[in-house]
């Protein structure tokens, strides 16, 4: 009788055991017991499944509105006057810029008051604003460089140079997800990738299986939506025997080379036949009344942020959604009409979100964010020494804002100087959002690490602090 696969041995696997056997041991040892690798004292159980925070949270799930390229805070939740005395003028200060800029730039846009609060916020986002009072904006946010990539991936994973787990990753290792059915990660972004592509919802040297799955939602059919959502080839009862032997071949192949990648592929074998059961429906709209889809509005935006509605109802316990592919907000120039003409596409959404999520009772225990990766500067941005009516990338100030479980709403963090340049009340850095958001799932950010390479990693690295001035 012939040798069973896992019987046999060929070269590469010989010299694997011969010349690193003890390397081997350590690696088995660790990858045979996940627990190891939790730092944090979470349970040694399947990375996915529903784990207890450090403490009762607030929030259970997370949506993040990322708007690609970054919105000009002046022009948008950060009110600027002096900029209006200025105008055409030269500030009274030296700017760092990235490019060569000009003369102030007052803001083509009106401010008012919103809410009790009395929250200031730009006609662009007027309907977002009738949830002021729910809103806390950290109009002092600060990021390390004036550039793309660099500070999607600080925003995003907490780290501007070395490829670290995103947040969204971070937050499944930490709570797991409710739904088996479902990836607990998902990235919506129409049109393509982002810079950085997939980098940003990464989930780095966590396991493969919390990284983000990303749905390009320029398409509207299901079957376009999602590739291969249904076979067109076998029966479910069929598919479920290759499962199987599927998972048989691949279990002896991940127990002869005790790779934690192999696991996390077979797992994503398993979740993508699971999918079907439930993706299409998921992701299906048309479900929803007539009165609901039109609260959302027409377009990508409005159908993505519905989509995002659906799946975090359903236990997803991270939603991405992008605006969008490319550098969308970055006006350099016509920051006018380009502003305007995105904010129309995103604001009905948001506003929407917010009054679904109220409505359906999910509204306490979800939290809302919005922002990009930096601001832009409050002067003109110069091209070949003229005015192009836009602004350069600004990274010493710009705003974010939360909303939902355990936010203090109708407040305002922080404050950049009078002309919008830089944060100099308060100055809260990306690791400080990225603690304070972690402290509303129930975490403490200092002690939700994960073990790799000999030392104990964790999304603030070794910096961050809380904004309890936020906090509800």
């Amino acid at each position: 009788m012939p040798p069973k696969y896992s019987e046999m041995i060929d070269r590469r696997t010989m010299l694997q055991r011969s010349g690193i056997g003890l390397g081997m041991l350590g690696l088995s040892s660790l990858v045979s017991n996940p627990g190891n690798a939790l730092a944090s004292g979470l349970e040694a159980e399947s990375p996915l499944a529903v784990k207890k925070p450090h403490f009762p949270g607030k929030i259970k799930r997370v949506v993040h509105f990322f708007l690609n390229g970054g919105p000009s805070h002046v022009d948008t939740f950060d009110p600027k006057p002096m900029l209006q005395k200025y105008a055409g003028e030269a500030p009274p200060m030296s700017l760092a810029t990235e490019r060569k800029t000009g003369a102030c730039m007052p803001s083509p846009f009106k401010f008012q008051k919103y809410g009790e609060s009395g929250l200031e916020v730009s006609e662009l986002f007027a309907q977002t604003a009738q949830h002021a009072d729910d809103i806390a904006v950290i109009r002092s946010m600060y990021a390390q460089v004036p550039n793309h990539e660099p500070s999607l991936l600080l925003m995003n994973c907490g780290d501007s140079v070395q490829p670290r787990p995103s947040v969204g990753s971070w937050t499944l290792y930490g709570l797991g997800t409710e739904n088996q059915n479902l990836p607990g990660f998902i990235a919506m972004c129409p049109n393509g990738l982002p810079v950085s592509g997939t980098a940003n919802w990464q989930s780095g040297f966590l396991p493969g299986s919390l990284q983000g799955t990303y749905i390009n939602t320029k398409h509207e059919q299901i079957d376009k939506l999602i590739e291969n959502i249904r076979s067109h080839h076998a029966t479910t009862e069929i598919q479920q025997r290759q499962l199987a032997l599927l998972n048989e071949l691949n279990d002896e192949h991940r127990d002869l080379r005790r790779d934690p990648r192999l696991e996390s592929r077979i797992q994503s074998f398993e979740l993508a036949f699971r999918m079907q059961m439930e993706a299409a429906d998921a992701f299906d709209i048309n479900q929803e009344t007539h009165e609901t889809r039109a609260l959302y509005g027409e377009g990508v935006h409005g159908r993505q942020t519905l989509i995002a509605r659906r799946l975090l109802e359903r236990g997803v316990r991270y939603v991405q959604l992008w605006h969008d592919a490319g550098n969308s907000w970055d006006h350099h120039s016509d920051l006018e009409p380009s502003h305007r003409k995105l904010a129309q596409q995103i604001d009905q959404p948001i506003a929407a979100l917010l009054t679904d999520l109220k409505r359906r009772g999910m509204f306490e225990d979800t939290l809302v964010l919005w922002g990009g990766e930096f601001g832009r500067t409050p002067t003109v941005e110069l091209s070949g020494g003229t005015s192009t009516l836009g602004r350069d990338h600004n990274h010493y100030g710009f705003s974010v804002w939360m909303a939902g479980g355990g936010v203090r709403g109708g407040t305002v963090y922080g404050a950049t100087d009078e002309f919008g340049f830089k944060a100099i009340e308060r100055p809260a850095s990306v690791h400080d959002l990225h603690a304070t958001m972690l402290h509303l799932m129930g975490f403490d950010h200092t002690r939700l690490t994960y073990r790799y390479a000999g030392r104990d990693f964790r999304l603030t690295d070794v910096h961050g602090h809380v904004l309890t001035d936020i906090l509800a």
